[in-house]
């Protein structure tokens, strides 16, 4: 007895401990960011100290920008991934967090120029395009396809964030586009300096209605520089949805746990965003994560406030399961009293036909061999009623079934009598 108790012990803690090391999540993950000092590594590094909080280690990998993240998301190199509106996922499987911020769509050029506002009239103009294997490097293309201005009309260069800036103070670049949250580290040196112009653009609502994945947002007055005044008026500008995507491989608890971070980061409101305007699961151009959406939506449930972050993520996951399942399971144990009482009286009730054909035979006169007959026939059918196993609480049935065959048996020994 001692052996088998132990051998339960031990198997019940082995999978105690098996459960355990399925529910708990990983400690590090990867996400491809963009270039160091970038828009998109000062964002991937405020995840790291959010993420830090719960001893989760988030190692920020230094790429050219959104299309190379796309590439190594869809590698599955990476665990998760900032991605620019627009860039599209090779992955099917790769879902979204949700949109996280605004990204405008910023054209700057050197403050001598005297540029019109609609750019399709731009001519001869030497244009920073971004890097290759930017996200601002891809936008820029789709720019051009939408104004339908030829690739030729300007000459496009392509370089960095920061040495574009350098090149428009220098006069080496006419023009520089930049995709980037507003306030963007580089685009700090840029703005108010006496060389560098922001450029306004005109008919921009049309412009995004061409860009599928384009919005228009309104910078206001002095948004940019109050000294000094940039932008000097309201201006409608072209912004990008950036995403947070993420592997279809990334641990449950860690997508909650990425959600919430996002949630506590990008909630707040700044010069061209309302409060509470991201995260968002519109927009994003890929499938959001189920849990995600449900956090962003709904809010983190009462268990978050309880339980260690991984915990919590799985007790919702197993109330969604079990939800459903309940209301399933719940009204069949209702009903399995009922169906246990049928089927242990059904194994009496299949004899009362064989009674009842009896005593409709007993109505139509009888032979005295038939009365013989049909009494063997009876006694025979109460042997098998006696050896019907039934529960105590059941067996009235049984009793009841052969006292109705002893009766028939009486009347057919008076009718043999008579």
């Amino acid at each position: 007895m001692r052996i088998w108790t132990l051998l339960a012990v031990i198997v019940l803690g082995t999978g105690l401990v098996l459960v355990f090391l399925q529910l708990h999540p990983p400690k590090t993950l990867k996400i491809a960011a963009g270039p160091v000092g970038g828009a998109y590594d000062q964002v991937a590094k405020r995840y790291v100290e959010q993420l830090a909080a719960d001893g989760i280690t988030l190692e920020v990998i230094e790429t050219a920008g959104s299309v190379e993240n796309e590439q190594l998301l869809a590698e599955r190199k990476v665990d998760a991934a900032l991605l620019q509106g627009g860039i599209a996922v090779s992955d099917p499987e790769v879902e979204a967090i949700g949109a996280i911020f605004f990204e405008p769509m910023i054209f700057l050029a050197r403050s001598e120029l005297e540029l019109p506002g609609n750019p399709a009239l731009w001519r001869g103009l030497k244009i920073n395009g971004g890097r290759p294997g930017s996200g601002t490097a891809a936008a820029y293309v789709d720019f051009l396809a939408a104004i339908e201005l030829d690739l030729l009309a300007n000459q496009t260069v392509s370089i960095g964030y920061d040495d574009a800036i350098s090149a428009l103070i220098s006069d080496e670049i006419d023009m520089a586009v930049f995709v980037a949250p507003i306030d963007a580290p580089y685009l700090q040196r840029a703005y108010g300096h006496p060389d560098i112009q922001f450029i306004p653009l005109d008919h921009s609502n049309a412009i995004a209605r061409r860009l599928a994945y384009a919005a228009t947002v309104t910078v206001p007055t002095g948004a940019i520089s109050l000294d000094p005044v940039i932008p000097a008026e309201p201006q409608s500008i072209l912004a990008l949805e950036a995403r947070l995507a993420v592997s279809p491989d990334l641990h449950p608890a860690l997508i909650n746990r990425v959600t919430m971070a996002a949630k506590a980061l990008h909630a707040s409101r700044d010069i061209i965003t309302d409060p509470d305007a991201f995260p968002s699961v519109e927009g994003t151009d890929l499938p959001v994560n189920n849990a995600a959406r449900q956090l962003i939506t709904e809010g983190p449930s009462t268990w978050h406030d309880w339980l260690p972050y991984w915990m919590a993520a799985q007790v919702n996951r197993t109330l969604l399961l079990l939800l459903p399942i309940l209301f399933i399971v719940v009204p069949m144990l209702r009903a399995l009293p009922g169906i246990y009482a049928y089927i242990m009286g059904w194994k009496v009730w299949q004899h009362y036909p064989d009674i009842r054909a009896i005593e409709d035979e007993l109505d139509e006169n009888p032979s005295v061999e038939d009365l013989k007959r049909m009494d063997a026939e009876l006694v025979e059918l109460d042997d098998r009623l006696s050896k019907v196993r039934l529960p105590a609480a059941y067996r009235q049935a049984a009793y009841h079934a052969r006292m109705h065959v002893e009766l028939v048996r009486k009347r057919i020994e008076g009718m043999r009598t008579a």
